[in-house]
């Protein structure tokens, strides 16, 4: 394969990547990590790198228009970025030093669990949460006008404490990983915050490229970004991310949920694949 071939596959996959990334909030490393490593035979440490990247890309691409609609909560983001963004930087630098196998099984088993429980709840309502005063304190209760229903959406956020211990370990996956925090920030805003999806996915988009950011410094000094598998992912993930987020507003609900639930069990079995391996 030339070069110019090999530029092109790339920014083909990374725009698929971008494309489902920006519409379940995970950025696109699930399938840029594996498309590089096993595919193409890139160095681990270079496919996670460039797998940040295209995180960035994707936030980039998509979190403008979800704050312009505005979807995303951008209170809660803010909060949440705090936990993540310390624990990306741990994960990053973590990383020179730990084994990952153990790490690959463990959130193998966290992320089936983590979908088999969306896809029991995927058709039914959120149950009644808990008063949070933080979240009163805060001001982190938010609406927004969900176009596929045609009707202004309320909601109350719950367990904001549970949702920065979470948003810490997702940070420290995303540093460790290269597969980006949502995977876990997601279901935790969903399920037990009381977030709608399309504001769990939204809220996402806007975290993943600071956590992103926070891990690619340490990666770049290491000398693990190389511009030639980058450049491609990260120009082939921004054009899909924009793609998908102007998909978002008019699927139903329960649609990005089964979506979201399809994501995970890919993830997870791509991580017990790698623990056993």
């Amino acid at each position: 394969m030339t070069p110019a071939e090999f530029t092109l596959v790339i920014a083909a996959i990374s725009f698929l990547a971008g494309l489902l990334g920006s519409l379940v909030g995970v950025g696109g490393g699930i399938i840029v990590v594996p498309a590089l490593t096993l595919l193409f035979g890139v160095r681990i440490q270079t496919a996670v790198a460039a797998s940040i990247i295209s995180v960035i890309a994707t936030s980039s691409g998509a979190a403008a228009v979800y704050v312009r609609d505005r979807i995303t909560n951008l209170r809660l983001a803010m909060v949440l970025e705090v936990a993540t963004a310390a624990g990306a930087l741990s994960g990053a630098v973590v990383a020179a030093y730990v084994s990952g196998r153990f790490l690959f099984l463990l959130f193998g088993v966290l992320l089936s669990y983590t979908a088999w429980s969306m896809s029991r709840r995927a058709g039914t309502r959120t149950a009644a949460l808990p008063p949070d005063p933080w979240a009163d304190r805060l001001k982190l209760h938010g609406s927004f006008y969900d176009r596929a229903v045609g009707e202004t959406v309320s909601y109350r956020v719950s367990r904001t404490p549970l949702g920065l211990a979470v948003s810490y370990v997702a940070g420290l996956v995303s540093g460790l990983l290269g597969i980006g925090g949502g995977v876990l920030k997601v279901p935790v805003m969903n399920l037990a915050m009381g977030l709608p999806i399309k504001v769990c996915t939204a809220t996402s988009n806007f975290m993943i490229g600071v956590t992103a950011a926070a891990s690619a410094a340490v990666y770049f000094m290491r000398g693990d970004v190389q511009p030639f598998i980058a450049a491609p992912v990260a120009v082939g993930v921004l054009l899909g991310a924009k793609s998908g987020s102007r998909l978002l507003g008019r699927l139903k609900n329960h649609v990005i949920k089964v979506a979201f639930v399809i994501v995970l069990a890919i993830s997870a079995l791509q991580m017990l694949w790698k623990g056993v391996r």
